[in-house]
């Protein structure tokens, strides 16, 4: 008879049992989360123009902190707690100079922040992200713009681009500023000089150095930083240089250089609208090259191989010294080459295409033997350790985007939808990349759990010009639902997506 009282309490503690069994074997928030259904659930309008660049995450304190360079320049501090009804609780001031982008790790907010003189070393702010007191600043190198923190907190890193000023009598050096979080901040400025002996090779396969009067290590550029799950190797993408370089944090040394050469529009399969003035949005064939030139990156380390994604936006020089881009029908070109001339220059053909006058005329006649355009219109996947490319989304971004009435005609004539931002997060038991169009104000959404194959899932409206793309995790979410927060450097407009539950 005592047993039977037991009972109830017995079948309890082997539900409960149960339970736990699932949550150990991956039954944890966000695995019954469909990735190909993420839809809007929230929206804040912070400024206009400059404001809403870049957001990071606090899961502590279920903040966002966002750049806003939109009338003064400062960070704002945003309660997404509850996502759909987002509010700014606080402004952190970050005094002169723009702060460009911002990462946070272990309660800690780390802020890139340029020089009023853009030549001159900008800097790194840390926060406490409790009650925003300033913790550290330390100098890097000119133009910061981009910070991260490794992924083990130990480190934070940033792409110090070096842009010269407009008529070139100034460039500094472009690097990559280490800073050892434990060792009091100390900081180590990464630069590429020692590639320097390497230049006509690395030329060979695509790799660019151009710049008016500018030695090797001021030509470089870099843009953005994606750091392996170990937290050992960084890698750079050096956007007007058409590379990634590769970086080995224990000894604080570059150890490559990958030229990402080019892609060929004369493919049926990566086939670009070349006109804007052409009544339509219609694909061919051209024969002109992409220049990869990608913006954001980001890895995935499956088994052994880093499989580095990047969105290639492309960026032109434009300065008093040099403006790299013409369009077609403003150029001579090689009749032997192009022997049909006269009809490729019309606007409804190529002429009205922006290319480089830096790339085309090997034997510097005056006549253009190849024709080089800005960006790929694509995101890639690269081999992290060898440069090679394991995979290019060909057109399909536009195609996506035209089909679902995103694409800008207007932009066909110079980049397309420029891919600019991305990010890469766990949906349930899938590896998802979120990819951002400047030009289309849209998000491409990716099953990557395969690198080599991605499978396109789904496209959706954001802010105008999203730049900043953020993935929390479902386990970090205070919805325990996986978010995609999209940041919008135009309108000033944070957007949240959430995906369905299946």
């Amino acid at each position: 008879m005592k047993f039977k009282h037991l009972l109830p309490f017995v079948l309890i503690v082997i539900l409960n049992a149960c339970s736990k069994d699932d949550d150990a074997n991956g039954n944890e928030p966000g695995q019954q989360e469909d990735p190909a259904s993420f839809t809007e659930i929230g929206t804040l309008d912070i400024g206009d123009t400059g404001a809403a660049e870049i957001s990071a995450y606090d899961p502590s304190m279920q903040r966002l902190f966002v750049v806003n360079n939109g009338e003064i320049n400062k960070i704002d501090v945003i309660d997404i707690a509850d996502p759909s009804k987002m509010t700014i609780i606080h402004s952190i001031p970050t005094n002169s100079g723009a702060v460009n982008s911002v990462s946070v790790k272990n309660g800690l907010l780390a802020a890139a922040i340029e020089s009023p003189d853009k030549q001159q070393p900008g800097r790194v702010t840390v926060y406490n992200t409790n009650d925003y007191s300033e913790i550290k600043t330390v100098s890097t190198g000119p133009l910061p713009d981009m910070v991260t923190f490794s992924p083990d907190g130990n480190y934070i890193l940033t792409a110090n681009e070096g842009e010269p000023n407009s008529d070139y009598s100034l460039d500094p050096v472009g690097s990559v500023s280490i800073v050892s979080v434990k060792d009091n901040y100390q900081v180590v400025n990464v630069d590429f000089s020692r590639f320097e002996s390497e230049q006509a090779a690395l030329q060979q396969k695509g790799f660019r150095i151009f710049g008016p009067g500018a030695s090797f290590a001021q030509d470089i550029e870099p843009e953005y930083i994606t750091i392996s799950p170990d937290s050992k190797t960084a890698w750079v993408t050096l956007q007007e240089n058409n590379a990634i370089a590769k970086i080995d944090l224990a000894t604080k040394t570059a150890t490559n250089i990958f030229p990402l050469g080019f892609k060929d529009y004369n493919v049926e399969a990566n086939a670009i609208d070349p006109s804007n003035e052409d009544g339509t949005v219609a694909f061919k064939p051209c024969p002109v090259k992409g220049i990869y030139m990608p913006d954001a990156i980001a890895v995935l380390q499956t088994g052994s191989i880093p499989f580095l994604f990047t969105v290639n936006e492309g960026d032109a020089r434009e300065y008093d010294a040099i403006e790299e881009l013409k369009r077609i029908k403003n150029m001579s070109l090689d009749p032997a080459v192009f022997p049909n001339e006269q009809e490729l220059k019309q606007d409804a053909q190529l002429g009205r295409l922006n290319v480089t006058t830096t790339l085309g005329d090997s034997n510097k006649d005056g006549l253009y033997e190849a024709l080089y355009s800005l960006g790929a219109r694509s995101f890639s996947v690269w081999n992290g350790t060898t440069g090679e490319m394991v995979y290019d989304s060909k057109n399909e971004l536009e195609v996506k985007a035209n089909a679902a009435g995103y694409y800008d005609d207007d932009r066909s004539d110079d980049k397309g939808v420029e891919p600019e931002g991305i990010t890469l997060g766990r949906v349930g038991n899938k590896d998802i990349a979120f990819i951002g169009m400047e030009r289309a104000d849209a998000i491409a959404v990716y099953d990557v759990t395969n690198p080599s194959a991605p499978t396109f899932l789904q496209i959706f409206k954001t802010g105008d010009a999203p730049e900043g793309v953020l993935f929390i995790s479902a386990a970090d979410s205070p919805t325990k639902k996986s978010l995609l927060i999209v940041s919008s450097e135009e309108d000033g407009v944070l957007k949240v997506y959430t995906p369905n539950t299946i």
